[in-house]
């Protein structure tokens, strides 16, 4: 959104963190009510994230862990933001009014921006929540803007400790993504933010690179995210980058899980390349398209998804399947038909859900080299890797795989028993449910290990 008239000075003063938010306990005039369940012991947690519906891989992972932590009689509260396509919530009461950063006049979008970097609604509505329900904890996943990190703050003032779940690089990365104008950056992983000025990390805009600035640099004034108790990491490579600011013992890897067990592996082969995810530049979609148009379009190619690159790409690729945005019955059979599921990312990629699905579905994966994709795509024994960017390395790798059916199927069957030895839900469960035990309780925690 055009962001720089929400600059100015006297703006920018109603961006400045209160008191109560730099102070470590946060004041004094709010106090935290008295336990009713026992004290060893997780009952009732509240899961913030702003989308209560599928929206994308964070919100999978959080309903997920939402239904695994009710199966084991554990009270899921959930705080959000209203919404048409929503699930049915008894605390939609609490959530917060729908919000637009581009529609509306002047003024509305100087209110927008503030709200976008400190939502009053959001930190109202959860501190009456957290009041009234008393949960053992906040787990955050995606609350950025629409939630913000103030609710952060808002949980410590009422001494609720909370967990923040790494889906992106936020903490560290005003943009989300270490990318700056398609390269990686990493200039803010210290915790100085004045390169996303420099660069115009946001798409080239100063204005909205300056609101990102703001909103990073409030936060760490606030010292939002050193209210954190743990950060959940899905990969070491996350781990490892926030650690470098946050410090080690602060960041907890646990991979993402799927319950294998509901997928049946697949014996069909269609004999085509699939993409699937969000059409947008870091996911590499174009890189894809471009290595299916260097092979003159040999193989068929069907991309699954939607996104801002949607229209261009479509024009541009015009002998590539456009398929648009799929679920269920219709995402699961795309799946089971192809040959080879390619992720292409150019980003630092942290655990991606498509690679995991793919994989429980018996299907070969052929994946960027980056991130924390090589944790989950083993290369040559559970899937192959290409070099991020390299057209003709993709295209090569492609043209083996198709190949070569037997190759294909080794690669698969591998792929599943990885996923189900390393990547099952009930121990991602598990490991999150310890992970809680030891921040309500960490002194007994501490005792435990022998720290």
């Amino acid at each position: 959104m055009p962001a720089s008239s929400a600059f100015r000075n006297e703006n920018i003063m109603m961006l400045r963190p209160s008191q109560a938010e730099r102070s470590a306990d946060g004041g004094t005039d709010i106090q935290r009510p008295t336990l009713s369940c026992a004290a060893d012991q997780v009952e009732k947690i509240l899961v913030a994230n702003k989308f209560f519906f599928r929206n994308g891989g964070s919100e999978a992972v959080m309903f997920d862990e939402m239904d695994w932590m009710k199966g084991r009689g554990i009270d899921v509260m959930e705080f959000s933001m209203r919404d048409s396509r929503n699930r049915p919530s008894k605390y939609e009461s609490y959530f917060v009014s729908e919000k637009s950063y581009t529609a509306g006049s002047r003024s509305s979008k100087i209110k927008a921006a503030i709200s976008f970097v400190r939502s009053q609604e959001a930190v109202s509505n959860i501190s009456a929540l957290i009041r009234d329900e008393n949960p053992n904890l906040l787990h955050c996943h995606n609350i950025y803007h629409q939630l913000t990190p103030s609710i952060i703050n808002a949980a410590a003032r009422l001494h609720t400790p909370v967990v923040l779940t790494l889906h992106d690089y936020k903490p560290v990365c005003p943009v989300y993504t270490q990318l700056s104008n398609g390269a990686v950056c990493t200039d803010c992983t210290s915790g100085r933010f004045e390169s996303i000025l420099r660069k115009r990390c946001a798409d080239g805009s100063l204005g909205r690179s300056a609101l990102l600035w703001a909103e990073a640099r409030y936060h760490a004034v606030a010292q939002s995210y050193q209210r954190v108790s743990q950060f959940i990491a899905p990969s070491r490579f996350m781990r490892d980058a926030v650690a470098r600011r946050f410090g080690d013992a602060k960041v907890t890897h646990i991979p993402n899980g799927i319950d294998a067990s509901a997928i049946q592996v697949s014996r069909e082969d269609g004999g085509y390349v699939l993409y699937l995810g969000r059409l947008s530049s870091e996911k590499g979609v174009a890189t894809l398209l471009k290595a299916h148009a260097a092979d003159s379009a040999t193989w068929r190619l069907v991309v699954a998804g939607t996104g801002p690159l949607l229209s261009e790409l479509r024009t541009q690729f015009p002998d590539a399947e456009f398929k648009g945005h799929l679920a269920g019955a219709d995402l699961t059979s795309v799946i089971r038909g192809a040959a080879v599921v390619v992720v292409p990312s150019e980003w630092h990629e942290n655990s991606p859900l498509s690679i995991l699905e793919a994989m429980a579905h018996g299907k070969t994966v052929l994946a960027s080299r980056i991130g924390g994709i090589p944790e989950l795509v083993r290369d040559g024994l559970s899937g192959l890797l290409f070099a991020s960017k390299d057209v003709h390395d993709l295209s090569s790798k492609i043209r083996l795989l198709l190949a070569d059916r037997d190759l294909r199927g080794r690669l698969g069957a591998e792929a599943r028993k990885v996923v189900e030895a390393e990547y099952s839900l009930q121990a991602h469960g598990a490991a999150l449910l310890a992970l809680y035990q030891s921040v309500v309780n960490p002194l007994k925690e501490q005792n435990r290990v022998g720290v």
